[in-house]
């Protein structure tokens, strides 16, 4: 016989698996979760149900193939996301509010660079044993270097090149108002994989994920050599207009 201090606990473990799931994939349906974690869908919509009542989960309908009924798709709300390492946030806002205020906001782009800069060294030392000329194998190695800072990273291959994903991101409270972060992040992966890199989707701007493509061809590669390094070159007009946030926030 099960008690109920025992089932309390099973709960919870479960709970906090779906958490880790959500954190990784961004958003994912309860079929999906179920066969991660190995009970039934059933089970898994119980667990999500509480999750979304107590504000830790929340759904959007996603369209499937055929003519079957839409699905739902949980991801993480912003305050479960928070108790995964959104400290001094407070402290960091007022800070760079300060500094825009009495020096510009280039001196808040220095500072971004600055930061990042500590990153990049860390995370390079990661790279060095990896081909130069091999873009996707960099990536990856930049993906498990990037997890060991905080990000829980992933790189896949996709069919124009490669992606990494950065399932958390330790300043996205800060990142929403000042992009300036997100920005010399971008720059700075570029540089490390010796390519241009496209931002897709951030975490800042409220996606799941912060999504970076990753050219698979030399076409990148020259693009980026040929800006001196300096960060993200614009696309040709109908890919960007793919990619756009219509709603022009970050």
């Amino acid at each position: 016989m099960v008690t109920r201090a025992t089932s309390h606990s099973t709960d919870g473990d479960t709970r906090r698996r779906v958490t880790r799931l959500l954190l990784e994939r961004g958003h994912a349906t309860a079929a999906d979760l179920a066969q991660d974690l190995g009970i039934t869908a059933t089970a898994t919509r119980r667990h999500l149900d509480a999750m979304e009542a107590e504000g830790q989960v929340e759904t959007r309908v996603v369209k499937t193939a055929g003519r079957g009924r839409p699905a739902r798709s949980y991801q993480l709300t912003p305050a479960a996301r928070t108790s995964f390492g959104h400290t001094y946030d407070d402290l960091a806002m007022e800070a760079l509010r300060w500094i825009r205020r009495f020096e510009g906001e280039g001196a808040v782009s220095g500072f971004a660079a600055e930061q990042v800069a500590r990153l990049e060294a860390r995370c390079r030392a990661a790279l060095d044993a990896v081909d130069a000329d091999d873009p996707m194998a960099r990536a990856q190695a930049l993906a498990s270097a990037m997890s060991s800072e905080g990000y829980a990273a992933t790189a896949s291959v996709i069919a124009s090149g490669g992606q990494i994903c950065q399932h958390h991101c330790p300043v996205a409270g800060v990142a929403a108002e000042f992009p300036q972060l997100c920005e010399a992040e971008t720059r700075v992966i570029s540089r490390l994989l010796g390519v241009h890199v496209q931002r897709l989707a951030t975490i800042a701007n409220g996606d799941g994920v912060c999504t970076t493509h990753v050219p698979g061809s030399n076409r990148g590669r020259k693009a980026a050599h040929g800006a001196g390094g300096r960060g993200p070159i614009p696309l040709p007009a109908p890919e960007r207009a793919q990619t756009d946030n219509p709603t022009g926030r970050r």
